[in-house]
């Protein structure tokens, strides 16, 4: 008997136990595993990347946001600037909306030191963009802080656009949203008028047009013109919608929509409205099998990447719409329902495939780890979309981008999920769907490679970073396979939820940590791997 098993050093260390030595970069997840602290500019990235405004299997939606105000505020006292970088990253069709960074900017005209307020007024009219954004913006700065002066200016600034015309269109888009109409606006901000469009525009949204003018008073205002016409003539709505180019939002509530109407208005529909009305228009019939020109339409739309890019199309945003349209109504708040087209269903699946950044293969080797544990079945953003489908697109859609690679699942074992790059995202999300269970050890990973001499260029991580189940932590595992198959592994670890904890050893220069649904992580991938980053 001795004491050979406590003095000799040790290289594994249970998850439930932080590494000895590195307490002090370590914290205990909520799942009661011990990770590296992530610190506050990861975590603000991920919470604006990906939204707290929906509960994780391990925090409800007010903890997390709460969470995400605090790490918020500590970066605003330490650096407004990169604060306002970091929202405008984000804001930038990066985000899986834009609420968070709306939210953000809100706790940025907070900020004491003169240059949050400064960076807060630089930055509005990137992140406000329209009409909704601006009264969601509203809305938060009511429940929050109410209307000081730098908020007025910003709410007068984002009035006196010169762009009559643009604006016109917003304020007839968006009528009312989040608690507020447009008339509460012009009152609270006390708005002058630059032009005389300006001024007739703010009269209308004021006072109405109880006389309906003889003729289109501007060019900036014709829309405004033909919704009015449209509001006493409904019988004559696709008249309305051709010369006015009116959109639905501005056409359906006033006018007579019948078949011919919708498609008036798909004819000129944007990206966006696109995605979210193909349930509706195939429902009534615009989108339908015989319909080669309408088809032609959609896909020479949704698959044009400078389309997506210019819309500000997120993959979530594809992914919903693919999940939501393959349900034929089941799925989302539509009370309609439609029998899918086969061929709306491949064109979303290409569209989810080009709304990812990504570039030529690489010549690298890829294990790509999807974390299949219980947690990454929560649904996590609408539409019912969990985690690990997330996972699962993000990691078929890098690996269709090269020719060396494997995807398999982890939780307390590694298992073969049996996807490949010529799996649809369809197929590949019901595998993995399918394997949703047990605890959470992302060393196990590590463990298969070792004993089958996989030898990775790359190892990717999908996961929530909720690693817990473990005899040793990830890091240590990723140590042990450098000394027994590959030194110059890289990993990357893609935290897909907005928690405070990371499986990267901040001490390894061939580590990462990216977060959230970020569309060009399949391209930094790709950059890490071949050292250009």
């Amino acid at each position: 008997m001795n004491y050979k098993f406590f003095t000799q050093k040790k290289t594994a260390t249970p998850q439930t136990q932080p590494i000895p030595g590195r307490e002090t970069e370590m914290i205990q997840g909520r799942s009661g595993g011990f990770m590296f602290d992530a610190g506050i500019w990861k975590m603000l990235r991920r919470c604006l990347l990906i939204g707290t405004a929906k509960s994780t299997y391990y925090a409800g939606k007010h903890e997390l946001t709460e969470d995400f105000v605090e790490v918020v505020r500590q970066a605003i006292a330490e650096n407004p600037g990169r604060v306002a970088e970091e929202i405008l990253y984000a804001s930038d069709g990066r985000a899986i909306n834009n609420s968070a960074p709306i939210l953000a900017l809100v706790l940025l005209s907070m900020g004491e030191a003169p240059e949050a307020k400064k960076a807060f007024c630089e930055i509005f009219p990137q992140v406000v963009r329209t009409g909704s954004h601006f009264y969601e913006w509203l809305n938060y700065t009511k429940s929050m802080r109410g209307f000081g002066k730098v908020v007025r200016e910003a709410g007068k600034n984002w009035f006196a656009k010169e762009d009559v015309k643009g604006l016109a269109y917003q304020l007839l888009k968006y009528q009312q949203r989040h608690g507020f109409s447009n008339r509460d606006a012009l009152r609270l901000f006390h708005v002058k008028p630059l032009t005389e469009d300006h001024q007739k525009l703010f009269e209308w949204v004021v006072k109405g047009w109880e006389v309906l003018p003889e003729e289109i008073p501007s060019t900036a205002l014709a829309q405004i013109w033909w919704y009015e016409w449209l509001k006493r003539n409904p019988e004559k709505t696709n008249e309305a919608i051709l010369q006015g180019h009116l959109t639905h939002e501005m056409a359906a509530p006033v006018g007579k929509m019948e078949q011919s109407a919708w498609q008036l208005l798909f004819n000129e529909m944007p990206i966006g409205a696109l995605l979210r009305n193909l349930g509706s228009l195939t429902e009534i019939g615009v989108l339908a099998r015989n319909e080669r020109a309408n088809l032609q339409r959609v896909e020479a739309v949704l698959n044009n990447k400078e389309h997506l890019r210019k819309g500000r199309i997120h993959p979530i945003d594809v992914l919903k719409a693919l999940k939501t349209y393959q349900s034929g109504g089941t799925l989302g708040r539509s009370k309609k329902t439609w029998n899918p087209v086969d061929e709306i269903v491949e064109i979303l699946e290409k569209s989810l495939a080009l709304s990812f950044d990504v570039v030529q293969p690489t010549g690298k080797v890829f294990m790509h780890a999807v974390d299949v544990s219980g947690s990454m079945g929560f649904p996590i953003v609408d539409m019912g979309l969990t985690c690990c489908e997330v996972a699962a697109t993000m990691a078929l859609v890098t690996a269709k981008a090269e020719k060396n690679y494997m995807i398999r699942g982890f939780a307390t074992d590694f298992r073969d999920l049996g996807i490949n790059a010529n799996d649809s995202f369809k197929s590949a999300v019901r595998k993995a769907s399918n394997q949703n269970f047990g605890g959470t050890d992302a060393s196990v990973a590590y463990d298969w490679m070792i004993k089958n001499k996989f030898k990775a260029d790359v190892v990717c991580f999908w996961t929530d970073s909720e690693s817990w189940a473990g005899y040793k932590h990830p890091s240590q595992a990723l140590a042990e396979y450098r000394q027994k198959v590959n030194p110059n592994t890289k990993a990357v670890y893609i935290t897909l939820t907005p928690y405070r904890i990371t499986l990267v050893d901040p001490q390894d220069p061939l580590s990462w940590d990216l977060g959230g649904f970020d569309p060009g992580i399949p391209r930094i991938i790709q950059m890490l791997a071949t050292g250009e980053l």
